[in-house]
């Protein structure tokens, strides 16, 4: 039993208050997920706002930084900013980095981090994301964050109960299995494991041995091949048995979708000014113009795609 959360802002006046709107979803979410938590949070590149995306505002590339290990992160940053000034800033968060960097230097960096700094893993990399987990209660994560004054147009996070893996920062969602694309999952794959060595005989490699990041790898392969998120979408469901809700996010926008007995629950609102999908409706009612969205329950098997100027299943 794990909570997902999704808020994709259309309407430009909501996204300075991106991160007060999503801190209650998740939190709202807690009881379903109390063991860890992560938060991926989308952010153009103008300047402006607080906080640590704006220290990244203008960066081509952003690469969010976390460890299970114990990391002396002040050293790393002091490490960074030293070797890549000036064409590198840092910003420091409570259990990780977050880089910003000019496209042509963030293969370098990430080396560099892997030879000097190996116990340090990248979480998430991409033009638009920056990503945050940590493990305990999701409401200490986002006050440790100060999530609520994070700024963006989309968000997606997910609050883990575990139930196949251990609780760790690694194992926790969102999966970033390519360039600014998150999965949060709710629910169980049952033949993961085969899907998982097929994957690895082909040359992908793993974080984790959470059955959620096969999903999150299965997706990002077959978007490679060249398929549409709907179509890589399918795709997942045809491989991979079990009982899920997905919500997977890219730089333009956010997709929903559910098992084909739909054992998982979820809720979908659509306003004016934004599109949120959660695990319970609870998450979704303290929203502005909730009272007069459209709120349903995403159909089996349906993929519903939404981006920050349309909203299409």
């Amino acid at each position: 039993m794990c909570g997902v959360v999704g808020l994709l802002i259309k309407d430009p006046a909501l996204e300075p208050r991106l991160g007060s709107l999503l801190v209650p979803m998740i939190e709202a979410l807690g009881d379903r997920g109390p063991d860890s938590s992560g938060i991926a949070v989308y952010s153009d590149g103008a300047a402006g706002g607080s906080g640590p995306l704006a220290t990244l505002a203008g960066a081509e590339v952003r690469i969010s930084l976390g460890s299970d290990a114990p990391v002396d992160w002040p050293s790393v940053r002091a490490d960074l900013e030293r070797r890549f000034s000036p064409v590198a800033t840092v910003s420091e968060l409570p259990r990780g980095l977050l880089v910003g960097a000019p496209m042509r230097h963030a293969a370098e960096i990430q080396v560099y981090l892997g030879d000097q700094w190996p116990e340090v893993r990248v979480l998430a990399t991409g033009g638009a994301v920056a990503v945050i987990k940590d493990t305990g209660r999701p409401e200490e994560t986002c006050s440790r964050h100060a999530l609520s004054e994070w700024q963006g147009y989309l968000a997606v996070a997910h609050t883990r109960m575990a139930t196949e893996s251990a609780v760790t920062l690694l194992h926790s969602h969102p999966f970033v299995p390519a360039a600014d694309l998150c999965v949060v999952h709710n629910g169980s794959f049952s033949n993961y494991a085969s899907v998982r060595r097929w994957l690895s005989s082909q040359g992908v490699r793993f974080d984790s041995d959470n059955d959620s990041e096969v999903a999150a790898r299965l997706l990002a392969e077959r978007l490679a091949a060249g398929d549409d998120l709907a179509e890589a979408t399918r795709w997942v469901m045809k491989e991979l048995d079990g009982f899920f809700t997905l919500v997977i996010t890219t730089a333009t926008g956010m997709s929903v979708v559910r098992d084909a007995f739909a054992c998982k629950p979820a809720a979908v609102a659509e306003a004016d000014g934004y599109v949120a999908v959660a695990s319970e409706y609870r998450a979704l009612a303290h929203l502005p113009g909730i009272a007069h969205a459209r709120v349903f329950e995403p159909r089996p098997e349906e993929v519903y795609t939404w981006t920050r100027s349309t909203a299409t299943s």
